[in-house]
């Protein structure tokens, strides 16, 4: 892990490893600390745990509802706002598939609803499959390997067209959500804004970066997308990230159209 990574945050994933070893046992593959902790940009408070367990075969229903009851937070408390659990079968991790591909999602914690899917047939549509592909290419790049191999030789990259595919997804996903009418605050849009920052580094730099470092890159190099608006715009999504107003609705749109709209054309 990161020399950053708080203390109590350390010690909770040496536990969540060593619950997923007495569950799994032999066949577990590896642990990897994804997202924010992956990236090295996890701020107390604010940012989710994401973990993903990488399994020899196809899991057991059995075993893998002990493995919710084992690590869902009444079991093992989690210190950050919650922690998102993903397992994928070994071959599925290496494979590079932009398919959803897991078998168990456990999201868990005092400041997220509880859900434990087994299987993408019990993943709503309507929360997007796409997270997935995205997540492991996250992780073949940055991934902090808690037990195992290094991330980069458990997770294979998604091929170009399919990265290219799955960002736009997640770009119309996030512009398809509900937000406020009028100009007021948007809870949300800070995320939104950020990510399509994100999106926008990694298709034109190739790497992924936290959502913060990304705005800042996106205002430095992005040229035609950049003015005073959305510098405005990106600057005052990061401040919300500390406890600033979020962005009013209908800008963090508008900036989203325009982002989607420059990599629906990024030559592939």
């Amino acid at each position: 892990m990161s020399w950053s990574t708080p203390e109590p945050l350390r010690q909770y994933l040496t536990e969540l490893v060593t619950v997923a070893g007495e569950v799994l046992g032999d066949d577990l593959c590896g642990a990897y600390a994804a997202g924010s902790v992956g990236l090295s940009a996890y701020q107390p408070g604010r940012s989710d745990v994401d973990v993903a367990l990488v399994y020899a075969d196809p899991l057991d229903h059995r075993v893998a509802s002990e493995l919710v009851a084992g690590l869902r937070h009444e079991a093992l408390p989690c210190p950050a706002r919650g922690l998102e659990l993903v397992v994928y079968r070994r071959e599925v991790a290496r494979s590079g598939t932009p398919d959803p591909g897991f078998e168990v999602e456990l999201n868990t914690g005092a400041r997220m609803d509880f859900r434990a899917s087994y299987g993408p047939a019990q993943r709503p549509l309507a929360d997007g499959l796409f997270w997935y592909g995205l997540d492991r290419s996250i992780l073949h790049q940055s991934g902090q390997a808690l037990l195992g191999p290094p991330a980069a030789d458990a997770f294979a990259d998604l091929a170009p067209d399919d990265l290219h595919r799955l960002i736009l997804e997640a770009l119309r996903w996030w512009l398809a959500r509900p937000a406020p009418d009028g100009e007021v605050p948007a809870p949300g849009a800070d995320d939104a804004v950020l990510g399509a920052c994100r999106s926008w580094v990694r298709l034109r730099t190739g790497v992924w970066l936290p959502k913060v470092a990304a705005g800042r890159r996106l205002v430095n190099e992005a040229g035609p997308l950049v003015d005073p608006g959305t510098v405005e715009l990106v600057e005052q999504s990061i401040a919300a990230r500390d406890g600033g107003v979020p962005p009013i609705g209908a800008a963090a749109r508008a900036f989203q159209r325009r982002v989607l709209a420059d990599l629906s054309d990024t030559p592939i």
